[in-house]
């Protein structure tokens, strides 16, 4: 899944992590960070311009008059200066730092935590941040892209490492929970018939509300997890990753109400934008360890809305022959 949601993983020197095991998410990320971080600090780490406040001698950026008066730094020939520092503690590098500071606390194997100790020292001028602090809304460019990876691999490992505290030590449970899987699970999805069905138009488009008067004050954004189109079909995915595919109603299963909603919207109004194609609807489950598993196909005013469910544990070779069921049976035939 990782290595279709980032495509930098499938370069070379990722290959040799396909082969090995790992005693949990922590330990994969774990390898994926001193890897990437590894081949980072050969191209060379990327730098920004950071404010440094300092006590010095000759006068260097903007004077802090106050300041230099409070600490009386005048009276040795010294000034308070803030100036712009063009280095490698930028934010970027300091969520790299902090991440693997964090990862060496939590239960990785020991060669990892080698690796990781043997790249810290490359960090020595960088600053720790506070995790629960980082502001993940980065914008990249030109000169940082190759951080995109790095810095998503660093919020799973975040948001994955639940701290609480038991008799006053704090304690690291593993965990990824179903709000950071799920869009994992979308993002899969999603770039998994981009590079696998390059025939198909494969995309997270929005669809549009279709209005009598065109007024949509307050109307919330349709926005889709996965469009595929292919000649005259279209078929909407919504990716779903719950630790219960049903909802129990008096002993009873049932689909989620709010899902199946959700996709029929999509679908009839999608269906009315495009009123040539053929629109069909998908809530594609990842499976749990339930008894009673949907897999379903119902006929809602002339389209297929279908409730299926992916199983995820398992070989992979096992995993692409479902995806592409999906694509066959909804957009080939």
């Amino acid at each position: 899944m990782l290595s279709y949601a980032f495509q930098t993983l499938n370069d070379d020197r990722y290959k040799k992590i396909e082969t090995e095991e790992f005693k949990n998410t922590s330990d994969l990320f774990a390898e994926i960070l001193s890897t990437g971080v590894a081949k980072q600090i050969k191209q060379g780490l990327v730098r920004d311009y950071t404010e440094v406040n300092e006590v010095v001698s000759s006068i260097r950026g903007k004077i802090n008059i106050a300041e230099s008066i409070n600490s009386q730094c005048f009276l040795k020939k010294q000034l308070d200066c803030t100036y712009d520092e063009f280095s490698v503690n930028c934010y970027l590098n300091q969520i790299l730092k902090s991440t693997m500071l964090l990862l060496l606390k939590s239960d990785i194997s020991t060669y990892r935590k080698n690796k990781l100790n043997k790249i810290l020292k490359y960090f020595s001028d960088v600053d720790f941040i506070d995790i629960n602090s980082i502001n993940w809304k980065i914008r990249f460019d030109r000169n940082n892209q190759a951080y995109m990876m790095l810095i998503g691999v660093c919020y799973l490992t975040v948001n994955g490492l639940l701290q609480t505290e038991s008799s006053g030590n704090m304690k690291l449970m593993q965990f990824l929970d179903n709000q950071l899987m799920s869009r994992l699970y979308e993002k899969f999805l999603l770039n998994y018939y981009k590079k696998e069905h390059p025939q198909v138009s494969a995309s997270a488009s929005q669809i549009k509300w279709q209005l009598d008067d065109n007024k949509t004050y307050l109307l919330p954004r349709m926005q889709s997890d996965i469009m595929l189109e292919y000649s005259d079909k279209i078929l909407i995915i919504d990716a779903k990753y719950y630790s219960k595919t049903t909802q129990s109603y008096y002993g009873k299963n049932r689909v989620h109400s709010n899902n199946l909603y959700q996709i029929f919207t999509y679908v009839k109004n999608k269906q009315i934008d495009a009123a040539s194609c053929e629109v069909s609807g998908m809530l594609l489950y990842a499976k749990t360890d339930e008894v009673v598993l949907p897999n379903n196909i119902y006929k809602m005013s002339g389209n297929r809305i279908s409730v299926k469910t992916l199983d995820l544990n398992q070989d992979f070779a096992i995993i692409k022959e479902q995806l592409d069921r999906i694509v066959g049976q909804y957009l080939y035939l």
